[in-house]
């Protein structure tokens, strides 16, 4: 069974840097005062995640965060009994735990979870704002300070895992995407520590990959490849080697693409 879900952030006096792009901040917000949950839709690597831990910062409020994938289940968000020497005992999972504490349950990729997993949302996500718990028959109502938000990427959808209207019509919904290139170069500055001239390169080669996205390409560069980029370099590391490491090869498994992809880092850091 799968019991290592939860992961329970810790607030610090540091807040997770983040680069507000548009109203997104006061929609958040927004809805968490008026106990409405959320939906981010956007590709991947381009600050879904980093939003949420800053939110939750920003508000004082624990976050939850659940990887979503194919054998995640019901169970697996809300708990399950367990055997022990001592015998039978209950273990909330951490939506439970959201709910009865009060915190931001985070489900990322929400897509890739079991369909079991709306009907327990459903509830939570309308005006009920409740969670049951059928093993032990427990309904547990959500305080003001649980927030639902879950996430996904559009790009990735197919007919077997979409989200359905009934469900995506329970949440607020705000559309991310890659910032623009000023945005993006004081992003990976601050994030890598690098200088502006090595921020704006990395930035520009992200760009022109980004322009391949219908080369046999699942997905383009996002912003995390290109702070790890720009990471390695400044640690030492030859620039080709690090974009190959940090951009071409997580972009592609096939070989001819990986060396197209390299001509454009060879144009851009020649």
């Amino acid at each position: 069974m799968n019991t290592g879900l939860q992961q329970e952030s810790v607030l610090t006096s540091e807040e997770p840097f983040y680069q507000t792009l548009g109203n997104e901040e006061t929609v958040f917000r927004q809805a968490w005062q008026h106990g409405m949950p959320v939906l981010i839709k956007g590709p991947t690597g381009c600050g879904k995640t980093r939003f949420v831990q800053h939110m939750a910062h920003r508000l004082n409020l624990p976050l939850y965060t659940v990887a979503c994938h194919d054998d995640l289940s019901a169970a697996d968000l809300v708990g399950r009994h367990l055997i022990g020497a001592e015998g039978t005992w209950w273990q909330d999972g951490p939506l439970t735990r959201a709910v009865r504490e009060g915190g931001i349950c985070y489900l990322d990729e929400v897509v890739e979870a079991r369909q079991d997993t709306a009907v327990v949302l459903h509830p939570l996500a309308d005006d009920r704002r409740e969670l049951f718990l059928e093993r032990t028959g427990e309904a547990i109502k959500a305080g003001p300070n649980f927030m639902l938000v879950v996430s996904y990427n559009p790009g990735y959808q197919n007919l077997l895992k979409g989200m359905k209207p009934s469900t995506r019509q329970r949440f607020v919904a705000m559309r991310f995407d890659y910032p623009s290139a000023a945005e993006e170069q004081r992003i990976v500055e601050i994030e890598a520590g690098v200088e502006s001239k090595l921020a704006a390169q990395i930035v520009r080669l992200g760009q022109a990959l980004r322009r391949l996205e219908n080369h046999d390409l699942e997905e383009v560069a996002s912003t995390r490849l290109l702070i790890f980029a720009a990471r390695m370099i400044k640690a030492g590391m030859p620039v080709r080697e690090a974009c190959l490491a940090c951009l071409a090869e997580p972009l592609s498994d096939d070989p001819q693409t990986v060396a197209a992809l390299m001509d454009v880092v060879d144009v851009h850091f020649e």
